[in-house]
């Protein structure tokens, strides 16, 4: 029995909340169980440096964790001068993610940054980071589309992240913190609404797993996606 009490294939209780955000152009405030994270996506009519005059925009996110989003405080990481590494792979995992299912070109010459505060963390933040960040940008390109600033599709796709594990011996999926401090195997998995991959983590925390455990996993994380997928339809409808 895990210590939620859940199946193996069931998902936390799972909310997606739009417009939470006064000023930002899209906004999400996505619950997986205890995890909580802020999401905000801002316009600037601009792109990096290396992309002037390329004809295409950019996705980009930055990411973090308040000081009590966990039992204990952290220290901001701008007390401490630089970003740690776990921040800036999970920052990186969240732009590569929305930039597979963003047509670029069709966006212009401007960039959205997708902001993911942690405001309470009990395992899963980059998984829910991930799922919250999609709606958020897409209530940007909504804005973007009222104001006649995009006049083709931007958005090709759907895309979100669960984790799953080994705990026990068993498979579960959407770890909590509890199960993601025993699991066996961790692994997140990132897929998109139409099922392609973007993007798999998978360690084996105490014990090398095989094939068929792995393809239980992702048989699981296809499950949860796509659960995760019809919340995402419902909450911009």
């Amino acid at each position: 029995m895990r210590p939620s009490k859940r199946a193996p294939e069931e998902m936390r209780a799972v909310t997606l909340e739009r417009g939470v955000a006064r000023h930002a152009e899209g906004s999400c405030l996505v619950r997986f169980g205890e995890t909580h994270v802020f999401c905000t996506a801002s316009l600037e009519d601009r792109v990096p440096p290396w992309l002037r005059g390329a004809g295409k925009g950019w996705v980009t996110a930055e990411y973090g964790m308040l000081p009590r989003a966990t039992n204990e405080r952290t220290k901001r990481e701008a007390s401490q001068g630089k970003q740690s590494g776990r921040t800036q792979e999970i920052q990186r995992l969240i732009g590569r993610s929305l930039r597979t299912v963003v047509d670029l070109v069709a966006l212009g010459e401007r960039q959205i940054l997708i902001d993911c505060d942690v405001l309470q963390a009990d395992g899963g933040t980059r998984t829910a980071s991930i799922t919250g960040a999609w709606v958020a940008l897409r209530d940007c390109l909504s804005w973007m589309e009222a104001r006649s600033m995009i006049t083709k599709p931007v958005l090709v796709d759907h895309v979100a992240a669960v984790s799953c594990g080994i705990v026990n011996g068993a498979a579960a999926l959407d770890l909590d913190y509890a199960e993601d401090c025993e699991a066996e195997t961790d692994a997140n998995f990132v897929l998109t609404g139409s099922g392609s991959i973007v993007e798999i983590q998978a360690t084996a925390e105490k014990k090398a797993f095989t094939e068929a455990e792995f393809g239980t996993l992702l048989g699981l994380a296809r499950q949860g996606v796509a659960s995760l997928v019809e919340l995402q339809k419902l909450a911009v409808l």
